[in-house]
């Protein structure tokens, strides 16, 4: 639930002038975060209103910051049978990872003889993809890995991607490259980045990725923080011994700085049973504490990820919660992913995946449309990790996570 300004008024006809950020409900209501707001009715004045405070508990189908929100989001032509909306595609352009992180890869990646495969996507591959996708009405897509600064072609993905007209390009890495690469994929048209720190503590950090290089990863975010407008959020895994230490430090963190860290629920794949058992932990617990002190949770945009993010009157950044396990996690879901080697998946979780590699390989965009929009009625209603069936996720480097 969520407490929001009402905007009584036929947005069709009115344009908003003065909210900071509004947002729009598949009824066709309209909120606000500002008390007032100032409305025009084509061709009257302009109006000053003060609004009436609701709580609403429905997902919105919109939220963007004026002069543009009286305009609907781009649609996507994606709809599957449930009638989500998915215009959130996450491209995994390598399996290979460099990290040894225990949860995922704790040996290292030991596929293909522990070699980087020779078979990805090329660039020319992708390029025909990201057509396909963006004629299909995608808003944003997600390079995934394991990890894709291994790729050297990695800037010109991030450059071609854009060129398509996708709003939102982000990139998802464990920062080892952030430093060398920053300015480059800035350059290219990175809008946001996501990246992995499980621990705030050096030695912690060494000890779950097998890398002790956590102080020049916060110096090259803090790089990027002073001169980019990249978005920057930080994924953490979710562990019991560790949760608590682990806030206490991302709050400290936020306090000043424009980032959210999100804590993820650790997810059961079949590589990390035993560790999944001894570390798993509700994160209810993450999300009382925030509550309790203050912390309000936000709307999420349309073409958002899982998270629910919450935010604090007294910090710059933002907390966010990620929780798989959670009853209606996949009511939401506005996502697609496509491997490394070319293959659809339609869930993170799900025991089947579709090649459209052929139509990539021969640059054949209306082949690969129809093939995408076929699998629609397939896409599965939600996981099935309570029943300890993680699909055929062996581990999380697989298709991106």
């Amino acid at each position: 639930m969520i407490r929001l300004y009402k905007i009584p008024l036929n947005l069709n006809t009115v344009f908003i002038c003065t909210a900071k950020v509004v947002v729009c409900l598949a009824n066709g209501e309209w909120y606000s975060y500002s008390k007032l707001v100032t409305v025009k009715f084509h061709p009257l004045p302009r109006q000053r209103l003060k609004l009436t405070m609701k709580t609403i508990t429905t997902h919105p189908m919109y939220v963007g910051s004026s002069p543009t929100a009286h305009r609907y989001a781009p649609k996507s032509t994606l709809v599957d049978g449930f009638h989500r909306q998915l215009n959130y595609l996450r491209l995994s352009v390598t399996d290979f990872c460099n990290f040894r992180c225990d949860y995922c890869l704790p040996n290292g990646y030991t596929a293909n003889g522990g070699k980087r495969p020779d078979n990805e996507l090329s660039l020319n591959e992708i390029n025909t993809l990201v057509q396909g996708f963006a004629e299909l009405g995608t808003s944003k897509i997600r390079l995934t890995g394991g990890e894709p600064s291994i790729r050297s072609d990695l800037t010109d993905i991030i450059a071609l991607t854009k060129s398509h007209g996708i709003a939102t390009v982000a990139v998802s890495s464990n920062g080892y490259k952030l430093g060398k690469h920053l300015s480059a994929w800035h350059t290219a048209g990175l809008n946001q980045l996501n990246l992995s720190i499980d621990s705030f503590d050096p030695m912690l950090f060494k000890q779950i990725t097998g890398f002790d290089m956590l102080p020049t990863l916060l110096g090259d975010i803090d790089t990027l923080l002073d001169s980019t407008d990249i978005r920057l959020k930080i994924n953490g895994i979710l562990k019991a011994d560790t949760a608590f230490d682990n806030l206490l430090s991302a709050l400290d963190y936020a306090k000043t700085r424009p980032v959210t860290y999100r804590f993820i629920e650790f997810m059961q794949t079949s590589d990390n049973g035993k560790l999944f058992f001894a570390e798993h932990t509700n994160v209810s617990r993450i999300r009382d504490y925030l509550l309790e002190r203050g912390w309000v949770a936000q709307v999420r945009a349309s073409d958002a990820g899982p998270a629910t993010e919450y935010c604090h009157d007294d910090y710059v950044g933002k907390i966010g919660i990620i929780e798989p396990y959670a009853t209606h996690f996949c009511d939401s879901c506005n996502r697609l992913r496509v491997s490394s080697q070319g293959k659809v998946h339609l869930c993170l979780f799900d025991k089947a995946s579709y090649d459209v590699r052929e139509f990539l390989a021969s640059g054949d965009v209306t082949g690969l449309k129809r093939a995408v929009q076929n699998l629609m009625p397939i896409k599965p209603e939600h996981h099935h990790l309570h029943e300890q069936n993680s699909g055929l996720m062996n581990n999380l480097s697989m298709i991106g996570g």
